[in-house]
């Protein structure tokens, strides 16, 4: 009998190059405050990612703006400052 494999694969790692930059958004109503990390990439796309959900996707959008205002909606507020992949890179 042939044993079978039924570890789920993960999938590529679309984000370890390919992102832009990364933005903290909190929502400040909650304590501690909740978490959620903004991730640009380098085609204009942005991603919303939940730390506590070991990084979970929570929503994609095809821009800034889209994710911005979706943000906005649930009254999270962003974090002054931007992680870019350039400064990282150059760090390096």
């Amino acid at each position: 009998m042939q044993a079978t494999d039924t570890t789920p694969s993960l999938a590529p790692d679309l984000v370890k190059d390919n992102w832009n930059f990364l933005e903290v958004w909190i929502d400040p109503m909650q304590t501690p405050p909740y978490l959620l990390l903004l991730l640009g990439d380098k085609t204009d796309g942005c991603s919303v990612f939940d730390p506590v959900e070991r990084y979970k996707l929570v929503k994609a959008f095809q821009s800034y703006e889209d994710a911005q205002l979706w943000l906005l909606e649930d009254e999270y507020e962003p974090l002054e400052g931007r992680l870019s992949s350039a400064d990282v890179h150059q760090s390096a």
